[in-house]
């Protein structure tokens, strides 16, 4: 049966003619190009080059009961521990360990629903071998434990950690401000006009030693210190919205907040032109500063007054205040009996003095 040429690619002589019967040799190259194996087993993969079932002994629809028995049995068979003693080559150990590690090898394949799926598919396409290797170094090299419960369980420590180092550094903070007399004769004051220390005295077996009392108004006087004073910074009273858990679960909140408060401002200052008011003012100058919220809150009422006053919101006026600050700086440190002697050691005794040494 003769087959009719197909359409030339071109009309000039000389040039190649695609006919039918080149697409036996396009195969062919393509296979030369790209080859597969022709069989599922592969050393390293698996049980290597035998069956996992055939190694338990079992069919391919055995239970998982079946598996576990199958592998119990051959398991105490070969134990290492029960062929101590060498065959005739000399390596009934080795070849006995050698089997265990199968049997081993064969049964966690098996016992797990995923990985026996994965080798049951493996078995029935042997042409997709690069999907094979994937799918079992993926298996094994994936994390028993999930990923998620390690975050929460990192992030929840984290927490309890930050919670418990911020309450120790503010009871640190009370603590020395009760040893401040301008702070402990305040707060004594206002306890006595409270009632809390102008108590009768004890008699009988009620009465309480000095060391009693004295620790009883220790407390009573902190306790007056922290309703009365409030501590910013990093010192500021823990808070459980501070912590890292919190910040976590509230950041889709907070974004929302910010995108919201972001387009109000471009909306109130940029296209309408409004009139900055006096919290729009500060919140400008902190950012010049390049400070955060609690830092800024540190500072004293006049000094905020004072930047008030000085417009540093506008941008030329804080470049003036910034130069003037750095000038002043350099006034102190020139005065500064420390930072003249140190200029005077680089003079005398500096790097860049050159002596002679009598040995």
């Amino acid at each position: 049966m003769a087959v009719a040429a197909p359409t030339p690619l071109g009309n000039s002589r000389g040039r190649f003619r695609w006919r039918a019967g080149h697409w036996p040799l396009l195969l062919w190259a393509l296979q030369c190009l790209c080859p597969r194996p022709a069989e599922a087993l592969v050393e390293g993969l698996y049980c290597g080059k035998l069956v996992c079932y055939d190694v338990l002994g079992v069919s391919r629809d055995a239970s998982k009961a079946e598996i576990a028995r199958a592998y119990r049995q051959l398991a105490l068979r070969y134990h290492p521990d029960r062929q101590r003693e060498p065959d005739r080559d000399g390596k009934g150990a080795e070849t006995a360990q050698e089997k265990f590690l199968l049997i081993a090898t064969a049964y966690e394949t098996l016992k797990d629903e995923e990985t026996r799926k994965d080798y049951d598919y493996m078995l029935d396409h042997p042409e997709e071998y690069y999907s094979h290797y994937y799918h079992y170094y993926s298996r094994r090299l994936a994390p028993k434990v999930d990923v998620r419960i390690v975050i929460l369980v990192t992030v929840c420590a984290i927490s309890i950690f930050q919670f418990f180092s911020w309450r120790t550094s503010y009871n640190e903070a009370i603590n020395y401000l009760a040893t401040m007399p301008k702070y402990r004769i305040q707060a004594t004051e206002i306890a006595r006009q409270q009632g809390l220390l102008n108590r009768a005295k004890e008699k009988g077996k009620s009465r309480r030693s000095k060391e009693e009392i004295r620790k009883e108004e220790e407390e009573i006087i902190k306790d007056v210190i922290k309703n009365k004073i409030d501590i910013k910074g990093g010192y500021q009273k823990p808070r459980i919205s501070d912590i890292l858990l919190f910040q976590i679960v509230l950041a889709p909140f907070y974004l929302c907040k910010y995108i919201g408060w972001y387009f109000w401002w471009i909306y109130s200052f940029n296209i309408k032109r409004q009139e900055y008011g006096e919290e729009e003012k500060l919140y400008i100058i902190r950012k010049y500063m390049k400070m955060s919220q609690s830092q800024f809150d540190t500072l004293e009422d006049h000094q905020r007054e004072s930047f008030l006053e000085r417009q540093l919101w506008i941008k030329e006026n804080y470049e003036l205040y910034k130069q003037e600050q750095e000038e002043e700086l350099k006034k102190k440190m020139a005065m500064d009996p420390r930072w003249k002697r140190y200029r005077r050691w680089m003079r005398n005794e500096g790097p860049g003095r050159l002596t002679f040494i009598d040995d």
